[in-house]
């Protein structure tokens, strides 16, 4: 079953479903286009709409940390992917896989390249909508993913070098 037909089920559902999470009202996700938040004291998520589609990941690249909150998506090899501001990783929307461009033979000219996956990197949430609530269930699948080694006290107080700061106008 894909994402929007999950959406689209839970839709018509009256209740959320067991071990979700409240995250927000449908018409605010798609007004802001993202939104990150701490779900159950522990996970840092990123949710964001795009083409219609709602998606939850860790908030956090697993390359480095980076803040992937600010990341453009892009469309590559016909998979949409977010792309880290840090170092330009990109991470599928709907597997959490990482995409590099691969070579076969570097020593053929021209050089040819093809998108290929890292595997899953990133941890992806299950993300329910009902009665225009959108609930977040989290992957607590025990497989160790390497975004999960960003979900951590350290990096969700800003102690983390290299973490944009949010700036104030101090006019107001």
């Amino acid at each position: 079953m894909s994402s929007e037909e999950e959406i689209s089920q839970a839709s018509s559902s009256s209740s959320p479903p067991p071990a979700s999470h409240f995250i927000g009202k449908k018409e605010d996700i798609v007004k802001a286009g993202r939104l990150t938040k701490t779900v159950n004291g522990c996970r840092d998520i990123l949710v964001l709409y795009h083409q219609g589609q709602l998606h939850a990941m860790d908030m956090r690249c697993y390359h480095s940390g980076g803040a992937l909150q600010y990341g453009d998506i892009e469309e590559f090899n016909g998979r949409l992917c977010i792309v880290c501001p840090w170092h330009k990783y990109k991470i599928t929307l709907a597997e959490g896989e990482g995409l590099y461009q691969a070579v076969d033979d570097p020593t053929a000219k021209p050089l040819r390249t093809h998108w290929q996956s890292k595997g899953v990197k990133q941890r992806i949430h299950k993300v329910t909508e009902v009665s225009g609530d959108v609930y977040i269930t989290l992957n607590d699948s025990s497989e160790a993913i390497e975004s999960d080694a960003y979900q951590s006290e350290r990096y969700r107080t800003g102690l983390f070098k290299g973490q944009p700061q949010l700036k104030t106008n101090k006019n107001t």
